[in-house]
């Protein structure tokens, strides 16, 4: 365990670290870096878990001991160890949870070997809020989705809001983003999957009275605005969830919830 002792806001050696509720900085320091943080002590255990390579800690003295065994197998990796007050003004509020892990990114993998193994994948293709792609990961890997798919426009899942809220499934579920995002509803067809959009519209299907097929893609549109008129259209068939007391539909994520639990097993 390489634990480093700090004692002011302004070393450089926590540059990783800096300003952590700023979005845009964050945005850009982290993809200039290939960095990502994780927060709180199984988040951390998980990230390091799946194969995600530390660059440095930062913890209060008393969170040494719960995270002894990760730190002691990082070897040479730095642990900065901060009294909390340092930590706040470093991070720009206060880590409850205790620690944060700067760690490497890996290059996503291809869309073919994520699509491969797969029979059942969420297909987002505009959700900006870090929130609700973070939610929408622990939906799909609680309710045994395979896959994810993110549009270039999507907000990041390694965004640390986003790897908080998904308590560290981002991690666990095979994902990548699509570039070539206009031709996904073909693309998903060649591969054999069955696309289902799902719509608050009235004359969509309801969810109860799908027959859902072998291979399933999921597609959901971003906050607001929904699904695209041409993902719409190239759709196989729109789905919706029944609502009622003059509520028209649910939280993306909330909806995504929904979908995937209706949706979890051939029918």
């Amino acid at each position: 365990m390489n634990v480093v002792e700090v004692a002011g806001v302004d070393d450089p050696r926590l540059a990783d670290y800096v300003a952590l509720r700023d979005v845009q900085l964050r945005t850009s320091l982290e993809a200039e870096h290939g960095l990502f943080l994780a927060e709180g002590e199984k988040v951390v255990r998980r990230a390091v878990a799946a194969g995600y390579r530390p660059r440095s800690f930062l913890m209060a003295p008393r969170w040494l001991d719960a995270l002894a065994d990760v730190l002691d197998a990082a070897g040479d990796v730095p642990v900065y160890v901060a009294p909390e007050p340092v930590i706040e003004g470093v991070t720009g509020f206060h880590v409850h949870r205790g620690a944060l892990a700067s760690l490497h990114r890996r290059p996503l993998p291809p869309v073919a070997d994520v699509l491969r193994p797969a029979r059942r994948v969420v297909v987002l293709e505009d959700l900006v809020d870090h929130t609700n792609v973070g939610a929408i990961f622990r939906c799909a890997a609680g309710l045994g989705w395979d896959a994810v798919l993110l549009g270039p426009r999507c907000a990041d899942p390694l965004y640390r809001r986003a790897v908080k809220v998904s308590m560290g499934t981002v991690f666990s579920v095979p994902y990548t983003r699509v570039d070539e995002w206009y031709d996904v509803p073909g693309a998903l067809a060649a591969a054999g999957f069955r696309t289902l959009a799902l719509t608050p519209a009235d004359d969509a299907v309801d969810l109860a009275d799908v027959e859902t097929a072998e291979r399933t893609a999921l597609l959901i549109g971003g906050e607001g605005h929904g699904l695209s008129a041409r993902w719409m259209a190239a759709a196989d068939r729109r789905v919706r969830i029944p609502m009622q007391a003059g509520v028209d539909s649910l939280n993306v994520a909330a909806a995504t919830a929904v979908a995937c639990y209706a949706l979890g097993s051939p029918r």
